[in-house]
């Protein structure tokens, strides 16, 4: 089968290989264009672009779709399947039709649920104890297409949002390709999405940053695993911003004061509005590296009773 990839970040890359390394043939790859990056902007090509150059593929970064310009590239490189991961724009309706398979989409949330941008991460954010990646035929709505082949795994207690891109990313692509061995074989069966139990998410911001410490404890513990590693969760300390990197649920009990610091010794025990705490493992103060709460508390003077957030 003749296959045209369409992916940007570094969660594309996988299923990128694992085309490449299958019997079938990569015509083409379609990635974001080149972006300014970092404090000096330096411009930067996407994941999939620098993976698609080292597997000597041919690269189509083209700044819109409807324009006419996606077709046009469609009719040159003719694929018989679109496979489209993360690729980062909506999808015309002429170039959704043009291939003879359509373009099938590997999202990584249990669809119907977290349809949209983010669906790692509010699965970590909403506390979840399953995701998983679903195989989607596309069409004109976002994330609304039949339901093609699904797997699930759990996410641990602990596991952060970058830890999921890591489980799902490989996970996706053992899922295209069982998706299009079927589809060979005229296997698959298409099933309608329930509309009853969508759920939509959109793009992070870094006003999800701060720590509400009037939240329960596991709230607070979500909220920060499931920001990491961006935007990443936040507090105050001493009118500077203090990052917040890792932490678990304590043991320890708290005094009804959310946001005060309970305890100090390898961990940063702080009560939450349950009255439960979270141990901070990892932090990092405004302008300062990233660590340890140990290595922290070796040359910074963060006490029991101080109050975080005010």
């Amino acid at each position: 089968m003749r296959i045209a990839f369409m992916g940007t970040p570094d969660f594309s890359v996988d299923c990128l290989k694992a085309l490449h390394a299958s019997k079938h043939e990569l015509v083409g790859v379609f990635c974001q264009p080149d972006k300014p990056v970092g404090r000096k902007q330096v411009l930067t090509p996407p994941e999939v672009k620098v993976a698609a150059t080292e597997l000597g593929l041919k690269v189509f970064q083209p700044t819109t779709l409807k324009n006419g310009r996606g077709v046009e590239i469609l009719k040159e490189i003719q694929p018989d399947l679109v496979v489209v991961v993360a690729y980062g724009k909506i999808l015309p309706d002429d170039f959704l039709s043009f291939p003879q398979y359509g373009c099938v989409n590997i999202h990584a949330s249990i669809l119907p649920k977290y349809r949209g941008a983010s669906p790692i991460h509010f699965a970590v954010l909403n506390g979840d104890s399953e995701t998983g990646v679903t195989a989607m035929q596309m069409d004109s709505g976002l994330d609304t297409g039949d339901i093609l082949r699904v797997k699930k795994c759990p996410i641990g207690e602990n596991d952060t949002t970058e830890k999921m891109y890591e489980v799902l990313a490989p996970l996706g692509a053992e899922v295209l390709m069982e998706t299009i061995d079927l589809m060979e074989k005229g296997e698959l069966s298409p099933q309608k999405q329930d509309e009853s139990r969508a759920s939509k998410v959109g793009l992070l911001s870094k006003k999800m940053s701060p720590v509400d410490w009037s939240r329960s404890a596991r709230e607070v513990h979500n909220q920060i695993r499931g920001l990491y590693s961006w935007p990443g969760a936040s507090t105050t300390w001493n009118g500077k911003t203090l990052k917040l990197h890792s932490s678990v649920l304590s043991s320890k009990k708290g005094n009804n004061i959310p946001g005060q610091i309970v305890a100090v010794s390898d961990a940063v025990t702080v009560c939450c509005g349950d009255n439960q705490c979270v141990d901070i493992l990892s932090l990092q103060l405004e302008g300062k590296k990233r660590m340890s709460a140990k290595d922290f508390l070796n040359g910074c003077s963060l006490d029991c009773g101080e109050i975080l957030g005010e």
